[in-house]
């Protein structure tokens, strides 16, 4: 079928899964813990639809038949990867979350009280000591890596750690994460912020400007079936994959108490413009933890659609700074289609439900990226043609996906699949059509404003997720300093302070706000030097 009538829902599988099958027939090959997957899908799907309203029904069948391709490509679900468990003998650490959760210490009143907050008892956290001579990533640095496992869940995060070039003892640690949904952070690591990237031969190359200089980081896979982590089962929202996050760092400081009493900061950039919300507000539900939480920081981030989107036509056009993509007529179309797009979007920040939010993706896509995407320029950078469309315009993804394949380096990572994938289109899929690429998680930014400070940053060159969206998301976000934030004029953002200049800042309170010139969609790449920059000077909370 091609278009996805709101009658017809019940029987998605056939577009999700296999089109040339006749509905509900699977291929024989179709494993069957995939076939357990659906069957629980379906069931969900069935639920949902009792509740489905004339108004999002019509809505279904509104967005179908203008897009019937988009939303005939319905998935909600990952296959599983192949891959092989390692013996417990082959870790140098395992922290049984069952252990940690069992704690209990007496508190000042006499009572009795669990050591950490958090439902951790059916995670583990494994932990090898990679020797850094092997690989030669950074080869003067302790490095660990791992897998977090769910195993009521049959779940496995893949992480890598890499310890300050500087002071471990006392320079803070920071999660890194990458976006997608459904690309591996080992793309922030060898592609942008990492201590090596890798040449078209293969070869590693030193970064002068990694981010580790004066922070121990760590590099993580999720949500699972991204990069080196793999499933049996999908995650598919960013809620559920915040559960793992404060899993895998809970366990990961309980094994490593020399880190636990450093700060700790969150970092990332494109769909982290979703994680980081939901994962921070996730740690500081939590009063008992051993995550010492300082501040936030989300590189040209997708957090508030509604606000956001209204800036892709200024982007395209000319009035971010950079000549225009798109010839008039282009432009006056996507003007056309704001509106709509924009009560799409608030249906579903209203509602929250998928049968609001997948219309509004997938109408808002096609009418304000896709005139974009049609001119071949990339979309992580106004200024020039996409490269590779095979691996997201930049052929060095294709370099790093050769190396991280290799089975040397796999073995020295204690890697369980048999193969890595610098995006997994599948989750991509999954998390649209589960609503949530247009869930309102700029909500939980006040909140977190109120206790931790939060960066926004943007490369300026960017399209997918530009500066122009996120400077008027962040000034219209409403929380009790929003007038006085938005008031605040832009000033010289200048290396050494008073050197050349790489963009600008404003900063009222927890909140900041910076554009840094010249930088794409990931910004450590484009413009390392300024990355490094601005990334130590947060981290030294000059603005905070």
């Amino acid at each position: 079928m091609r278009a996805l009538s709101a009658a017809l829902l019940a029987g998605v599988a056939t577009a999700a899964i296999a089109p040339q099958q006749q509905p509900l027939q699977l291929p024989k090959s179709f494993p069957a813990e995939a076939k357990n997957i659906l069957d629980s899908q379906f069931h969900h799907l069935k639920d949902a639809l009792r509740g489905l309203t004339e108004e999002a029904a019509a809505t279904w069948d509104e967005v179908a038949a203008l897009y019937p391709e988009d939303m005939s490509a319905a998935s909600f679900f990952s296959l599983p990867k192949k891959h092989t468990r390692r013996p417990d003998r082959e870790w140098d650490h395992i922290v049984r979350g069952k252990g940690v959760q069992g704690l209990w210490l007496e508190n000042a009143n006499g009572e009795q009280e669990r050591y950490l907050d958090g439902k951790l008892d059916t995670y583990d956290l494994r932990v090898k000591k990679v020797d850094p001579s092997e690989l030669g990533v950074d080869p003067d640095v302790k490095q660990y890596s791992g897998y977090l496992d769910d195993n009521e869940n049959d779940k496995h995060l893949f992480y890598w750690f890499f310890e300050s070039r500087n002071d471990p003892k006392n320079d803070p640690v920071v999660l890194w994460l990458n976006g997608g949904p459904g690309c591996s952070s080992l793309t922030g690591l060898f592609l942008e912020l990492g201590p090596s990237r890798i040449n078209e031969k293969l070869q590693l190359v030193p970064n002068p400007y990694s981010w580790n200089d004066n922070a121990s980081v760590i590099f993580l896979d999720q949500p699972v079936n991204v990069g080196y982590s793999y499933s049996s089962s999908s995650v598919s929202n960013t809620v559920a994959a915040g559960k793992d996050v404060y899993a895998l760092l809970t366990l990961f400081f309980e094994q490593f108490p020399e880190y636990a009493k450093q700060d700790f900061h969150i970092a990332g950039e494109s769909y982290a413009g979703h994680y980081i919300p939901v994962f921070t507000s996730e740690i500081l539900s939590h009063k008992k933890s051993n995550i010492n939480l300082k501040s936030v920081l989300i590189g040209n981030g997708l957090t508030d659609g509604y606000t956001q989107y209204e800036y892709y036509r200024p982007m395209a056009c000319g009035d971010g700074g950079w000549p225009a993509v798109l010839d008039p007529q282009s432009c006056q179309a996507m003007d056309n289609a704001l509106p709509r797009c924009q009560s799409l979007i608030e249906n579903c920040y209203n509602s929250e439900s998928v049968w609001s939010c997948v219309p509004a993706s997938i109408y808002c896509n096609n009418a304000l990226l896709a005139p974009y995407q049609r001119t071949g320029q990339n979309v992580y950078d106004v200024r020039g043609k996409c490269k590779d469309s095979s691996n997201l315009c930049y052929p060095e993804l294709g370099w790093i996906s050769k190396w991280l394949n290799q089975k040397s380096v796999m073995n020295a990572l204690g890697v369980e699949v048999d193969g890595y994938d610098s995006c997994n289109f599948d989750i991509n899929r999954n998390f649209l059509f589960q609503g949530d690429w247009m869930q309102p998680f700029h909500r939980l930014v006040p909140g977190i404003i109120e206790k931790i400070p939060v960066l926004i940053y943007a490369g300026d060159a960017d399209f997918i997720c530009n500066w122009l969206g996120n400077k008027a998301w962040a000034e219209a976000l409403e929380y009790p300093d929003h007038q006085k934030f938005a008031a605040v004029e832009m000033e010289d953002l200048r290396l050494d302070g008073n050197g050349r200049k790489i963009g600008e800042v404003k900063s009222h309170g927890n909140f900041t706000f910076m554009r840094i010139h010249a930088g794409g969609h990931m910004v450590p790449l484009d413009q390392p030097e300024a990355s490094l920059e601005f990334f130590n000077r947060w981290l030294a909370k000059e603005w905070f």
